[in-house]
């Protein structure tokens, strides 16, 4: 984690225990025995801190990232960018809220070669229906900008039960 990182994180509010616990495990109710291994599992996402609009996200680096050329292939750094927006938004959202990428912009400005990617999220503004975020990764170990992101959500309030009638 960087120093920026560090004051980044500082700027957003807690979450509840109840709360944060739930997010922290985001992508990961994948057992290998019946139940479901989730994109984010499949690509080694890992939250490392939550908050109200703020996520820090890191993806494992293992080589079945990377691409021909030997670096960590764009897709996955920009599945990361739009991953650590999840837990951001939904932390602040009733349980059962439904939300999805409607528009992510990614800026590439530096090859990721053997190293983790870690990648934080916020939220900049808050509507009714959608919710405008940006993102940036980071090579774990030196800090370096990877890649930057903006990214827009389409927000659905939860379905309310039907009454039989």
């Amino acid at each position: 984690m960087t120093a920026t990182s560090t004051e980044r994180a500082r700027q957003f509010e807690p979450l509840d225990d109840e709360t944060t616990a739930r997010w922290l495990g985001f992508g990961r109710p994948g057992d290998g025995d019946g139940v479901p291994v989730y994109y984010a599992e499949h690509i080694g996402l890992v939250v490392e801190d939550v908050r109200r609009d703020y996520c820090r996200m890191r993806m494992v680096f293992r080589p079945a990232l990377m691409h021909a050329g030997g670096i960590m292939h764009g897709g996955a750094i920009a599945s990361l960018l739009d991953s650590v927006l999840v837990p951001a938004i939904g932390a602040g959202l009733p349980e059962g809220s439904r939300y999805s990428t409607v528009d992510l912009h990614v800026q590439y400005m530096e090859a990721l070669v053997d190293d983790d990617a870690v990648a934080e999220g916020w939220v900049v503004r808050r509507g009714g229906r959608v919710v405008f975020g940006q993102a940036e990764a980071r090579a774990a170990s030196t800090g370096r900008l990877v890649a930057t992101s903006v990214l827009t959500y389409n927000v659905s309030p939860p379905r309310s039960p039907q009454i039989p009638g």
